[in-house]
Protein backbone atom coordinates (compact mmCIF):
# COMPACT_ATOMS: atom_id res chain seq x y z
CA UNK A 1 0.00 0.00 0.00
CA UNK A 2 3.04 1.89 -0.03
CA UNK A 3 1.91 3.67 -3.58
CA UNK A 4 -1.61 4.72 -1.97
CA UNK A 5 0.31 6.10 0.96
CA UNK A 6 -0.57 3.71 3.35
CA UNK A 7 -4.50 4.09 2.99
CA UNK A 8 -7.52 1.99 3.23
CA UNK A 9 -10.96 2.55 1.46
CA UNK A 10 -13.61 1.11 2.92
CA UNK A 11 -16.43 -0.72 1.22
CA UNK A 12 -18.56 2.34 0.46
CA UNK A 13 -15.77 4.70 -1.43
CA UNK A 14 -14.85 7.83 -0.61
CA UNK A 15 -11.67 9.41 0.39
CA UNK A 16 -9.06 6.59 1.74
CA UNK A 17 -8.58 6.31 5.72
CA UNK A 18 -4.60 6.20 7.44
CA UNK A 19 -4.16 2.63 7.95
CA UNK A 20 -3.25 1.17 11.27
CA UNK A 21 0.31 1.05 12.73
CA UNK A 22 1.36 -2.28 14.02
CA UNK A 23 3.74 -3.53 15.34
CA UNK A 24 4.99 -7.34 14.05
CA UNK A 25 7.96 -8.53 16.20
CA UNK A 26 10.86 -10.30 14.19
CA UNK A 27 12.95 -12.93 14.94
CA UNK A 28 15.72 -13.95 13.32
CA UNK A 29 16.35 -17.43 12.35
CA UNK A 30 12.44 -18.10 12.89
CA UNK A 31 11.34 -17.54 9.76
CA UNK A 32 9.19 -20.31 8.35
CA UNK A 33 12.02 -22.00 6.18
CA UNK A 34 14.77 -21.51 9.01
CA UNK A 35 12.11 -23.17 11.68
CA UNK A 36 11.06 -25.85 9.56
CA UNK A 37 15.13 -26.85 8.85
CA UNK A 38 15.65 -26.41 12.64
CA UNK A 39 12.79 -29.06 13.39
CA UNK A 40 13.32 -31.57 10.72
CA UNK A 41 17.44 -31.26 12.48
CA UNK A 42 15.72 -31.81 15.85
CA UNK A 43 13.48 -34.04 14.94
CA UNK A 44 10.96 -32.70 17.06
CA UNK A 45 7.59 -31.80 15.45
CA UNK A 46 7.17 -29.65 19.18
CA UNK A 47 9.72 -27.21 17.65
CA UNK A 48 7.27 -25.87 14.65
CA UNK A 49 6.09 -22.75 14.85
CA UNK A 50 2.51 -23.97 13.31
CA UNK A 51 1.00 -27.59 13.06
CA UNK A 52 2.55 -29.55 9.24
CA UNK A 53 -1.58 -29.44 7.89
CA UNK A 54 -1.20 -25.96 8.65
CA UNK A 55 1.58 -25.27 6.42
CA UNK A 56 -0.18 -27.85 3.89
CA UNK A 57 -3.32 -26.48 3.90
CA UNK A 58 -2.05 -23.18 3.38
CA UNK A 59 0.26 -23.67 0.82
CA UNK A 60 -2.64 -25.54 -1.08
CA UNK A 61 -4.88 -21.95 -0.86
CA UNK A 62 -1.74 -20.47 -2.95
CA UNK A 63 -1.35 -23.34 -5.02
CA UNK A 64 -4.73 -23.48 -5.80
CA UNK A 65 -4.84 -19.38 -6.69
CA UNK A 66 -2.00 -20.00 -9.03
CA UNK A 67 -4.11 -23.02 -11.21
CA UNK A 68 -6.84 -20.50 -11.62
CA UNK A 69 -5.07 -17.88 -12.53
CA UNK A 70 -3.25 -19.70 -15.19
CA UNK A 71 -6.17 -20.81 -16.68
CA UNK A 72 -7.63 -17.91 -16.28
CA UNK A 73 -8.75 -15.07 -19.13
CA UNK A 74 -7.90 -11.48 -19.56
CA UNK A 75 -11.65 -9.43 -19.11
CA UNK A 76 -11.95 -5.30 -18.76
CA UNK A 77 -12.44 -3.91 -15.29
CA UNK A 78 -15.97 -3.72 -16.40
CA UNK A 79 -18.65 -4.98 -13.98
CA UNK A 80 -21.30 -5.46 -16.95
CA UNK A 81 -19.61 -7.93 -18.87
CA UNK A 82 -20.98 -10.13 -15.54
CA UNK A 83 -17.74 -12.26 -15.25
CA UNK A 84 -18.28 -13.26 -11.83
CA UNK A 85 -22.00 -13.82 -11.85
CA UNK A 86 -24.23 -12.93 -9.36
CA UNK A 87 -21.54 -12.67 -6.93
CA UNK A 88 -21.78 -9.77 -4.97
CA UNK A 89 -19.14 -9.72 -3.18
CA UNK A 90 -16.85 -10.15 -5.41
CA UNK A 91 -18.42 -7.13 -7.50
CA UNK A 92 -17.84 -5.19 -4.60
CA UNK A 93 -14.47 -6.65 -4.19
CA UNK A 94 -13.36 -5.25 -7.59
CA UNK A 95 -14.86 -2.13 -6.89
CA UNK A 96 -12.96 -1.73 -4.23
CA UNK A 97 -9.43 -2.73 -6.40
CA UNK A 98 -10.31 -0.46 -8.80
CA UNK A 99 -10.80 2.56 -6.24
CA UNK A 100 -7.72 1.44 -4.71
CA UNK A 101 -5.77 1.87 -8.25
CA UNK A 102 -7.83 5.16 -9.75
CA UNK A 103 -8.17 6.88 -6.70
CA UNK A 104 -4.72 5.57 -4.00
CA UNK A 105 -2.64 5.16 -7.29
CA UNK A 106 -3.86 7.30 -9.73
CA UNK A 107 -3.87 4.48 -12.31
CA UNK A 108 -6.68 4.85 -14.61
CA UNK A 109 -8.88 1.49 -15.30
CA UNK A 110 -10.97 2.30 -17.95
CA UNK A 111 -9.03 0.35 -20.75
CA UNK A 112 -6.90 -2.20 -18.45
CA UNK A 113 -7.50 -5.65 -18.52
CA UNK A 114 -7.21 -7.99 -15.59
CA UNK A 115 -6.79 -11.94 -15.62
CA UNK A 116 -9.95 -13.53 -14.06
CA UNK A 117 -9.04 -16.68 -12.50
CA UNK A 118 -10.61 -20.06 -13.20
CA UNK A 119 -14.10 -20.71 -11.11
CA UNK A 120 -12.45 -24.16 -9.28
CA UNK A 121 -14.52 -27.02 -7.74
CA UNK A 122 -12.46 -28.68 -5.19
CA UNK A 123 -13.20 -31.61 -3.15
CA UNK A 124 -11.32 -31.16 0.34
CA UNK A 125 -11.37 -34.44 1.45
CA UNK A 126 -9.63 -35.81 -1.95
CA UNK A 127 -7.52 -32.80 -2.68
CA UNK A 128 -8.62 -32.97 -6.20
CA UNK A 129 -10.27 -30.56 -8.73
CA UNK A 130 -13.67 -31.74 -10.00
CA UNK A 131 -15.01 -31.71 -13.19
CA UNK A 132 -11.54 -30.16 -14.57
CA UNK A 133 -9.19 -32.05 -16.13
CA UNK A 134 -7.36 -29.40 -17.46
CA UNK A 135 -6.99 -27.96 -13.80
CA UNK A 136 -6.58 -31.39 -12.26
CA UNK A 137 -3.21 -31.68 -13.96
CA UNK A 138 -1.62 -29.14 -12.80
CA UNK A 139 -2.06 -30.50 -9.38
CA UNK A 140 1.35 -32.25 -10.09
CA UNK A 141 3.73 -32.34 -12.96
CA UNK A 142 6.40 -35.36 -13.87
CA UNK A 143 9.07 -35.09 -11.78
CA UNK A 144 12.89 -36.09 -13.08
CA UNK A 145 14.59 -38.94 -11.45
CA UNK A 146 15.99 -39.43 -9.03
CA UNK A 147 13.81 -36.57 -7.63
CA UNK A 148 10.05 -38.51 -7.84
CA UNK A 149 7.67 -37.64 -5.18
CA UNK A 150 5.55 -41.16 -4.35
CA UNK A 151 1.61 -41.44 -5.05
CA UNK A 152 1.19 -42.23 -1.29
CA UNK A 153 3.48 -41.59 1.41
CA UNK A 154 4.23 -44.10 3.95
Amino acid sequence: MAGAGGKFFPKAGGEGQPLEKIDVPRDPGKDHFGNFIAAVRSRKPSDLNAEILEGHLSSSLCHLANISYRLGELVPFNPRTKAFGDDRDAYETLERMELHLEKGNRIPTADVLYRLGRRLAVDAQAETIQGDPEAARLLTREYRKPFEVPGKAV
